[in-house]
């Protein structure tokens, strides 16, 4: 491991209070230039960190950027040593997810990036994707076939992970658009892509990756014409809550949910976020576009729709808008 990622390690550790080049040469073995040249570096990959004579260094409290050291320290047990990846720059995070799967990577690889050049959206939209404004994350499952039915609730557990994971670390109270959209306060932050890839010769589920893009401060430049009326952000501007924090809630909620996935329990929180029951839609699960009123969520998390002739249409998939009267 090099002297910058432990020098970051360090650093990570000790954000309330000071650290002298000496003290942290002493811990890691190395001399004190080692320690000037690792926090120097630091600095250019965009870690703002305070340095005082006679005092020493410390990550100043506005400091974000997403880390395997800062998402790490943050994690418990058993999740403490899930394998993680972080780039500056990626085409897209499910993209990676799938590439790594392909070259044999197990279940429970988290892939993060600062930025997406390609992010992508459910029916093929694009997820705007700005640099060190979101979280722009994929985890990487290898379903069991004693779970295999229930991997149709993974995009489900997952809406629920990362409203859970919301509540306890910036203590907001998200919502839910059925089936794969969160939002606060009326303005979307968080869209989740689950992407499944099959055994050819089995026609099992192999792999299951999740992507969640979320908005975590608005970027500089504002966003694009076409989505900034409805995209809003999840941690408001004086907020000093670092993204890695978040991650770590998402990561171990997720990763729980996926573990009971058959006995459905979150299912509860689902429809308690819900923000859709009981109010007036027009969907679509092809090309036609109908009518009705969203009245319940079953426990495959299938919405169901009354529609204006009285009858009943259980949606699986597709698109919903809610209806202004």
């Amino acid at each position: 491991m090099s002297v910058k990622t432990e020098v970051l390690k360090l650093l990570e550790a000790s954000r309330e209070r000071d650290l002298s080049g000496q003290e942290m040469a002493e811990s890691l073995g190395v001399t004190r230039s080692a320690i000037w040249k690792a926090v120097n570096t630091l600095k250019k990959e965009g870690y703002q960190i305070q340095a005082v004579n006679n005092r020493g260094y410390r990550l100043k409290e506005e400091s974000d950027v997403l880390s395997e050291e800062g998402i790490r320290l943050c994690l418990h047990k058993p999740y403490d040593s899930q394998k993680i990846k972080v780039f500056k720059c990626i085409d897209s995070t499910n993209m990676e997810a799938k590439r790594c799967a392909l070259n044999g990577e197990g279940e429970g690889l988290v892939i993060l990036a600062e930025e997406q050049t390609n992010g992508r959206g459910r029916r093929g939209r694009s997820f705007y994707s700005p640099d060190g404004s979101g979280i722009y994350m994929s985890v990487l499952f290898r379903p069991k076939p004693e779970i295999s039915q229930d991997v149709v609730l993974i995009t489900t557990a997952a809406s629920v992970a990362v409203c859970r994971a919301i509540r306890d670390v910036l203590s907001q109270e998200p919502e839910i658009k059925w089936v794969n959209d969160v939002y606060l306060n009326g303005k979307k932050i968080c869209g989740i892509l689950t992407e499944a890839v099959s055994d050819f010769e089995s026609g099992r589920i192999d792999t299951v990756v999740v992507g969640i893009g979320i908005n975590y401060h608005a970027p500089k430049e504002g966003y694009p014409d076409e989505i900034k009326e409805i995209a809003g952000t999840v941690c408001a501007e004086d907020e000093k809550i670092p993204r890695n924090e978040l991650v770590a809630a998402i990561i171990e909620n997720l990763c729980k949910l996926y573990q009971d996935l058959p006995d459905k329990s979150f299912m509860e929180d689902y429809r308690k976020w819900s923000n859709v029951l009981g109010k007036k839609i027009r969907f679509t699960s092809g090309t036609d576009w109908e009518y009705g009123t969203a009245v319940a969520i079953d426990e495959d998390g299938g919405l169901i729709v009354e529609k204006e002739d009285h009858t009943q249409e259980i949606l699986r998939t597709g698109e919903i808008t809610v209806r202004v009267c």
